[in-house]
C-alpha cells in the first residue's frame, strides 16, 4: 500500500488504533447536500464489549490462539468498534449466519478479536500480525477485513462536521482518534471532554470507537452547525462500567480540535444511501 499515509501510536492493552489514510479510499467522501441534520440514534444489539478483561469472560488466548500465556487485554479496539457497528448494520439472522452471536457478549468479544486479527493482516505496513504480536490496527484495515468477509459491500468517509452528521442520519460511523488521559475518566453523562484541560493531558495512544448517535444538534444564528452545542455519542469497548453504561459523549469542538488525527469511516450495505 505505497500510497497510504500511516500514523502509528504506542499500542497499549486497551488502545491499539493507528491512523491509515489511503487517498484511493478517501476519494469516496459523499458531499453534504444540505439535508436537515437532526438528532439520530442507532442502538447496538450488543451490550458494551470489554477488551480489557478477557480471562474473566472465559477467553483464553493461550488455547484459542496458541499463545504461551493468557492475555487479559488486547489492543483490539478496531475489531470491537467494528463488531458493535455490525450489530446495528446486520439483521439478527444475518449476524448469526456471519458467526456473530448477539446474545452472548463473551462470544461477541471473541468475534471482535477475530476481526482484529484480520485487520492486522489487511494493514500491510505492519511487520507482524496478531496473534504473533499485539500490533494494533486501523479503521481502514478493519473495514477492509469486513469487506473481505462479505459483511459489507461498500464504505465511505467523512472529513467535515457536516459530512459526519449527514452520515449519522443513515447509520453508525467508525471513528479512530488519539486518546488523551483525560478521556479515560469521563465526567457528567459520560462526556470525555468535560475537563477543559483535556488537550494538555498526556496522549496515551490511539483508539477506535463506534459513533452511534448524533445526540444533540445545534445551529448558529446563520444556520451553520454550532460545534459547541452539537454532541456525538459513541460506544466504547471497556465494558458497561465505563462512562454512561459503556458509552461516551463528546462535542463537535473536540472533533475539530483533533480532526487531523481522526479518521471517520461508515461501512455500508447495498441499498444504503450515503
Amino acid at each position: 500500500m505505497p500510497d497510504t499515509t500511516v500514523t502509528t501510536y504506542e499500542v497499549q492493552p486497551h488502545l491499539g488504533r493507528h491512523q491509515a489514510l489511503d487517498p484511493r479510499s478517501l476519494a469516496y467522501v459523499p458531499l453534504y447536500d444540505g439535508r436537515p441534520l437532526r438528532p439520530t440514534a442507532w442502538e447496538p444489539r450488543l451490550p458494551a464489549l470489554d477488551q480489557r478483561n478477557l480471562i474473566t469472560q472465559g477467553i483464553r488466548t493461550s488455547t484459542d490462539y496458541g499463545l504461551p500465556t493468557d492475555l487479559d487485554a488486547l489492543g483490539s479496539c478496531t475489531g470491537n468498534a467494528a463488531t458493535t457497528l455490525l450489530s446495528v448494520l446486520l439483521t439478527p439472522e444475518r449476524a448469526t449466519a456471519a458467526g456473530l452471536n448477539l446474545t452472548d457478549p463473551a462470544a461477541a468479544q471473541h468475534y471482535a478479536i477475530g476481526l482484529y486479527a484480520d485487520a492486522t493482516t489487511r494493514d500491510q505496513w505492519h511487520t507482524y500480525t496478531w496473534p504473533t504480536q499485539d500490533v494494533g490496527s486501523s479503521g481502514l484495515g478493519v473495514t477492509q477485513a469486513m469487506h473481505d468477509r462479505g459483511l459489507i459491500t461498500q464504505y465511505v468517509h467523512a472529513t467535515t462536521t457536516e459530512q459526519l452528521c449527514a452520515l449519522l442520519q443513515t447509520g453508525p460511523v467508525l471513528m479512530g482518534m488519539p486518546w488523551h488521559a483525560a478521556f479515560s475518566d469521563p465526567g457528567t453523562r459520560g462526556f470525555i471532554d468535560s475537563n477543559p484541560a483535556w488537550a494538555t493531558s498526556p496522549l496515551e495512544g490511539g483508539h477506535e470507537v463506534c459513533i452511534t448517535a448524533l445526540e444533540d444538534v445545534a445551529h448558529t444564528a446563520t444556520g451553520a452547525l454550532d460545534p459547541d452545542r452539537t454532541v456525538l455519542r459513541f460506544r466504547n469497548s471497556w465494558s458497561a462500567g465505563w462512562g454512561d453504561h459503556g458509552d461516551g459523549l463528546m462535542h463537535l469542538t473536540t472533533y475539530l480540535a483533533l480532526r487531523d488525527q481522526i479518521d471517520l469511516i461508515q461501512p455500508r450495505l447495498d441499498g444504503d444511501t450515503p
